[in-house]
């Protein structure tokens, strides 16, 4: 079984052809990137326009890598939300088109469950229940996923995403954007213990907060231009490697010490880590190091299938599709849209 999907939720234009759920045929991604960093982030209103010119050709190579045609699409499987509601109706407008078209049954996904399933088109996978440990630049959420389509939300940001905090932190550095992979890359040039960045553990919750944490680097800043923090030269070229490596240390601790109380309190064997940030090298390591602690198995996919693609929303649509959940064609997306 065929299952052709696509992705517009943000600002990557994806479309890809999952066989049965598993193996990817294709898997095809337009990045904006290089439109968007000259604004230190992603503009909406671009990032439509964008959408618009290149989803034809995004699906039309999907197909052609797959070596598939239409005729050989079991469904269309589309991301309504969440997401920007611009994107989300480049796409779905596309997919209802094509589906109407060619009489190719429709099956909406919710983004979120892409990224948890993300896990699947990888050997080995996971068994249910499992902990997911989702974390991107428009979310930071722990689900207990107890089978394909039922999920509990356990935690989520109350603020900012873990992804959000770390583009708008690149942004006061002037490293540009995205901030992930340049932090990143700077982090492992400094010494993390250099400056002592909050930590919003919130203990009586399994929710995240990282907004404290972004305005810290910006005290932290002001206070080194002034003068005010005399340990620091604001003209230390090793300070923005040592803020940076500072900064990821404090949003790891984070992250993965929630991860551990949740792996406490659920008492599950499993546990998988996806989303943008889930690329992140150092959130890889301290995860698979804490679930080693624990006694449990972590599963996290390949960089490329942790960021936004298609071959995440062709695998949830191929089990709501099993499962016999078409959608109409008056389908409509959704900028904010919960999962379980």
């Amino acid at each position: 079984m065929l299952v052709l999907g696509i992705d517009t939720s943000c600002d990557d234009t994806s479309a890809s052809v999952v066989e049965d759920g598993k193996k990817i045929l294709s898997n095809i991604v337009s990045n904006q990137s290089e439109i968007h960093a000259k604004y230190g982030g992603i503009v909406p209103e671009l990032a439509s326009r964008r959408h618009i010119e290149m989803i034809q050709p995004v699906v039309d190579e999907a197909l052609r890598a797959a070596g598939a045609q239409l005729s050989d699409i079991s469904a269309v499987a589309v991301c309504h939300g969440p997401g920007l509601i611009g994107s989300l109706l480049i796409g779905c407008s596309f997919a209802k088109a094509l589906c109407y078209s060619r009489g190719i049954p429709l099956v909406a996904v919710n983004h979120l469950e892409g990224h948890i399933l993300s896990v699947f088109l990888e050997t080995p996978s996971p068994k249910f229940p499992f902990l997911s440990l989702v974390v991107s630049g428009g979310h930071t959420s722990l689900y207990l996923a107890r089978d394909y389509g039922l999920y509990n939300e356990l935690g989520r940001t109350r603020d900012d995403a873990a992804g959000e905090a770390y583009d708008k932190v690149s942004k006061l550095l002037g490293l540009g954007y995205p901030g992930g992979p340049v932090i990143d890359k700077l982090a492992r040039q400094g010494d993390p213990r250099t400056i002592d960045f909050p930590r919003a553990y919130l203990p009586e919750t399994l929710d995240f907060s990282f907004s404290g944490m972004k305005t810290a680097v910006l005290n932290f800043m002001r206070s080194c231009a002034a003068g005010r923090d005399t340990r620091f030269d604001a003209g230390d070229v090793k300070l923005v490697e040592n803020i940076s490596a500072s900064f990821q240390a404090a949003v790891i601790d984070v992250l993965v010490r929630k991860t551990e109380w949740a792996i406490r309190k659920k008492r599950v064997g499993n546990v998988t880590l996806s989303g943008g940030v889930a690329a992140n090298s150092a959130l890889r390591e301290r995860i698979k190091k804490m679930a080693e602690e624990r006694g449990v198995e972590v599963f996290v996919p390949p960089p490329a299938l942790c960021t936004d693609n298609a071959a995440m929303i062709a695998v949830a649509g191929y089990h709501r599709f099993l499962k016999g959940e078409i959608a109409g064609l008056d389908l409509n997306p959704k900028a904010y849209l919960p999962l379980g």
